[in-house]
C-alpha cells in the first residue's frame, strides 16, 4: 500500500486555478469591473516565445516530485500576460515590450571571491547543469499569487561550478542594462541596473532555483529570459530576472528595491501575514485567474524548509 505524506507547502485541490475560470468571459469582466485585474485591452493576445531559442530542444525536462503543490499550477494565459518587470515599465502589461529583449548572444560572469571567475554562455551553462521542473508558488509584495511550473537548475550547482572562497558570505546578482531596448531603465530616477542579494546560506539552500524554462518552454522575455531567480519563500522581488552577473563576497549587497526605499523593501523580505507593508496588509493574499482571497502562510508554506535560516537573527527585520 502507497501512503503518500503531503509536504508542507501542497495545497488542497479545492485551492486549485482552473484554467476555465480564466476564460469564463463572465467571471473574467466581473473581476476586471472590480478593478482586482486591470491586464487591459491586449490580455487575450498572448506574447509568443522565442522561436527560434536554441534551448527549446532541452524542454520540457523531468519534474521533480518532491516539489509538488497537490493542485493545478496557474495557467500560463493568465501568468504570461501579468508581469512586473520594471525595465520595461512600472505597470503589469509588460508582456508585450519585453519582446524587445535580445536573449542571444547572453553571457553570465561569475566573479568575485570564488576559486573559478569565468564569462559562461547562456547555453554552455544549460549544458553543465542538471535540469528539471519544479512547481512553486509565488508570492508578491502586492499580495497576488500564482503557482508556476519553473525549469532550471538548483543554485547551489552553480556554486559549486563558481568555487566560492572561505570568505564569500553574499552572492550579489546583477540584471542586464540596456536601456535601447529596455525603455524602464531610461527614468533616471531608479538605480539601474537591477541588484539583489543573498547570504550564502540561502544561496544553497534546496529551494534556491535558477530558472530557465516555464511550462515546459523555454523562458518567455517577461518572465525574465534567459536566466531568473526563484525563491518561493521571498516576496517576488527578491526573484531577479535577465541575470548577468553573480559576484560572490564578502559584504551584503545593496539591493535594488533596498536602495530605493528601504523602510518598504528590506534585504531579506520573507512572507509573513503578521507582518504588514507599511502601506497594506500581507494577512492574505489574491490569487491570479480567480480572484480569489486566502490566507497568507509564513514563509509561504515553506517554513518547514528555511525557517532555520534566520533562528539566530532576532535583531534583524527578515519580513520586509
Amino acid at each position: 500500500m502507497n501512503i503518500i505524506h503531503k509536504r508542507s507547502w501542497e495545497l488542497p485541490e479545492s485551492a486549485a486555478t482552473p484554467e476555465d475560470v480564466f476564460w469564463n468571459r463572465r467571471r473574467f469582466l466581473a473581476g476586471m469591473a472590480g478593478g482586482s485585474l486591470a491586464l487591459g485591452a491586449g490580455m487575450f493576445t498572448r506574447p509568443a516565445f522565442a522561436e527560434d531559442d536554441p534551448s527549446a530542444k532541452l524542454y520540457p525536462v523531468p519534474r521533480n516530485e518532491a516539489y509538488t503543490l497537490g493542485r493545478d499550477v496557474t495557467p500560463e494565459s493568465v501568468t504570461s500576460v501579468y508581469n512586473n518587470f520594471y525595465e520595461f515599465g512600472s505597470h503589469k502589461q509588460i508582456a508585450r515590450a519585453a519582446q524587445a529583449l535580445p536573449i542571444r548572444p547572453w553571457s553570465v560572469v561569475l566573479d568575485g571571491m570564488i576559486d573559478n571567475p569565468q564569462t559562461i554562455g547562456i547555453d554552455d551553462l544549460l549544458a553543465k547543469m542538471p535540469l528539471e521542473e519544479r512547481l512553486y508558488r509565488h508570492r508578491c509584495v502586492e499580495a497576488w499569487s500564482m503557482a508556476v511550473p519553473w525549469s532550471g537548475f538548483q543554485l547551489s550547482e552553480l556554486v559549486k561550478l563558481a568555487g566560492p572562497k572561505s570568505g564569500a558570505k553574499y552572492l550579489r546578482f546583477e540584471t542586464f542594462k540596456n536601456p535601447d531596448v529596455a525603455s524602464g531603465q531610461k527614468q533616471s530616477w531608479y538605480p539601474w541596473p537591477y541588484v539583489e542579494g543573498l547570504t550564502m546560506e540561502e544561496a544553497t539552500n534546496e529551494l534556491t532555483f535558477m530558472v530557465t524554462g516555464v511550462y515546459g518552454k523555454p523562458l518567455a522575455k517577461q518572465f525574465g529570459a534567459p536566466l531568473r531567480l526563484a525563491l518561493p519563500w521571498k516576496y517576488g522581488f527578491k526573484s531577479i530576472k535577465s541575470i548577468v552577473r553573480i559576484s560572490f563576497t564578502d559584504k551584503r549587497p545593496v539591493s535594488f528595491w533596498e536602495e530605493i526605499q528601504a523602510s518598504e523593501y528590506g534585504f531579506w523580505a520573507n512572507v509573513n501575514p503578521k507582518v504588514p507593508h507599511p502601506r497594506w496588509s500581507q494577512a492574505s493574499e489574491r490569487l491570479l485567474g480567480t480572484d480569489e482571497r486566502r490566507d497568507t502562510l509564513l514563509y509561504n508554506g515553506y517554513e518547514e524548509q528555511v525557517a532555520y535560516l534566520y533562528k539566530d537573527m532576532k535583531n534583524e527585520k527578515l519580513f520586509m
